[in-house]
């Protein structure tokens, strides 16, 4: 398995220093949170576009993927969550990125699990064309509407198209109840890769290094090595979110060393 850790870790931070943390601590990749506020967003120009994705290669440092905010599963039209998409997408094309990352966002206020799940696979259906045309692929996570892999799963099945997958955030099934082994046995098919963290407890999501916290890692890194599974654990540590946070630069040196730890003895 190959390591990366989310710029939501260091928001705003210029990209030249984040390529070197990446290479400093050992990590293979590096997932863009693609926001207004940070230097890699939908609004580049096309020589922006170039630069970025030639700077990651004359680093070493692929683009795991692109952290974007649309929710395909959200009440209300489809064309600005399909238009979303569609730029996601080009801009994952331009800069190399094999992934974005998309929510759920159902809102179970106003929308049955059913309705939730039919639109966000109407949706992704929809999408998964243009993302075969541009050769990437879409992610859903596992997160708020639909938290455990059970519940993607009912979407994806919906779905059937292998431009759509999963990404498995270990933080959110867990709080949903799924056991590590259930997640994968759910979303393996599927599965594009996989974010890590760690937290005090389920009321205390703040974010904690990986292995001071609850979440079971060990256990997930061990499923995924017993299924020779050889993809990505990224670290999504979420500074943007909790702002007395630890900085992250900090930590990097030693999340590396647990996850190598735990992949190790899994081995």
């Amino acid at each position: 398995m190959k390591l990366a850790f989310s710029t939501l870790g260091v928001p705003g931070m210029p990209l030249p220093d984040v390529l070197r943390l990446a290479t400093a601590h050992g990590y293979h990749g590096v997932e863009l949170r693609t926001h207004p506020e940070e230097p890699v967003h939908p609004g580049l120009g096309s020589t922006e576009r170039a630069e970025v994705a030639a700077e990651f290669k004359g680093s070493g440092v692929e683009i795991l993927g692109l952290a974007g905010y649309a929710r395909v599963a959200a009440p209300g039209d489809d064309e600005p969550v399909l238009a979303e998409l569609r730029t996601l997408l080009e801009l994952a094309r331009d800069l190399g990125a094999p992934y974005i990352r998309v929510f759920p966002g159902g809102d179970l206020d106003v929308q049955t699990p059913e309705e939730a799940d039919a639109t966000a696979a109407r949706r992704l259906g929809t999408a998964a064309e243009y993302a075969n045309d541009l050769g990437v692929r879409i992610l859903l996570e596992t997160h708020d509407s639909h938290r455990t892999a059970a519940d993607a799963m009912r979407v994806l099945g919906l779905v059937g198209h292998r431009q759509v997958g999963a990404l498995w955030d270990v933080m959110h099934t867990w709080l949903g109840g799924e056991q590590p082994s259930e997640t994968y046995a759910a979303l393996s098919p599927h599965l594009g890769y996989v974010q890590v963290k760690d937290i005090a407890s389920a009321e205390d999501t703040t974010p904690l290094p990986l292995g001071a916290g609850v979440l079971p890692l060990a256990e997930c890194v061990e499923v995924l090595s017993r299924h020779n599974w050889d993809g990505w654990l990224c670290w999504e540590y979420e500074k943007r979110w909790y702002e007395t946070a630890p900085p992250l630069p900090d930590l990097l040196g030693a999340g590396s060393e647990h996850l190598s730890r735990l992949l190790n003895d899994s081995a």
